[in-house]
């Protein structure tokens, strides 16, 4: 199952996509569950799925402005340098941990919204890279579990600003305002049983910059999952980005970096295709 958070009609809503359309849940269950985080929370995404079993879509889905699939998570963590080829292209060794930091709600952009290139910086790269949105919370969780605690998956595309990761620090770097992809929706996790075996690309008008697997992640979801449990509770809602694959600008020669005009897209397969644009900050 597709779940897309939406506008539509100046009303923020959620629901099921079906081919080119939208079953529109929050019309429906707006008064029990009013948004697609507080349906994962409650543990209704059984019930959605029955009320769009049989249904017909009620608008098309490009009558609807997407929004990040969870709007404003609890929680953004990312993952640095979590594939082996990605450690290779930036000549450093494989971590002995995740290494982790957090991203603010206001860098999400939504699958067709517009990616900001501040105005103090022109080294603006991509990172296509799996998200993963947590459905039961939990603190502690093992490993073995881990999954479990999965609702689903979406694609993400870390834009980051790389003259301030490396001469602030790396929280700065990765957290301008609209920098952030996500969408352009949540597949479930029934969909993708297996999360280590997906292949993602990431195009640069239209030509390839990043194709990697999955399966060359250093630290797995589950694994992730029960790290980053150890010590935060996770919340339903709470998003998880898992890193990168070799092919990022800034390990070119020279830097590829984002620029206004262009447009981003990455793929995974199971998932589907997050396209953003590339506009200048104009404040």
């Amino acid at each position: 199952m597709k779940l897309a958070s939406f506008e539509i009609k100046g009303r923020a809503s959620y629901g099921v996509v079906m081919g080119d359309g939208v079953f529109d849940v929050g019309a429906r269950f707006s008064a029990r569950h009013p948004s697609l985080r507080a349906a994962i929370a409650a543990d209704a995404l059984g019930e959605v799925a029955a009320a769009a079993a049989g249904a017909k879509p009620d608008a098309r889905l490009s009558d609807v402005r997407l929004l990040p699939p969870i709007p404003a998570p609890d929680k953004i963590v990312c993952i640095g340098l979590n594939y082996r080829a990605h450690a290779a292209e930036a000549g450093l060794k494989v971590p002995d941990h995740p290494s982790l930091f957090l991203r603010l709600t206001n860098t999400l952009v939504p699958h067709g919204g517009a990616l900001v290139r501040p105005s103090v910086s022109s080294d603006m790269d991509y990172e296509g890279e799996l998200a993963v949105v947590i459905g039961h919370g939990g603190r502690h969780i093992a490993e073995g579990q881990a999954l479990d605690h999965v609702a689903g998956y979406a694609c993400f595309n870390d834009g980051s600003l790389r003259d301030y990761q490396r001469q602030h620090s790396v929280a700065v770097g990765k957290n301008f305002l609209a920098t952030g992809g996500f969408g352009p929706w949540l597949v479930t996790r029934d969909e993708i049983p297996d999360p280590g075996q997906l292949t993602l690309t990431t195009r640069l008008n239209g030509v390839e910059v990043q194709r990697g697997d999955t399966a060359d992640m250093i630290f797995s979801v589950a694994q992730i999952i029960s790290y980053v449990s150890a010590f935060t509770p996770l919340e339903p809602g709470d998003v998880i980005s898992t890193g990168t694959p070799p092919g990022v600008g800034m390990a070119r020669k020279p830097p590829l970096w984002l620029k206004p005009g262009d447009v981003v897209e990455v793929e995974i397969s199971k998932i589907g295709v997050l396209r953003n644009s590339v506009v200048a900050e104009t404040k």
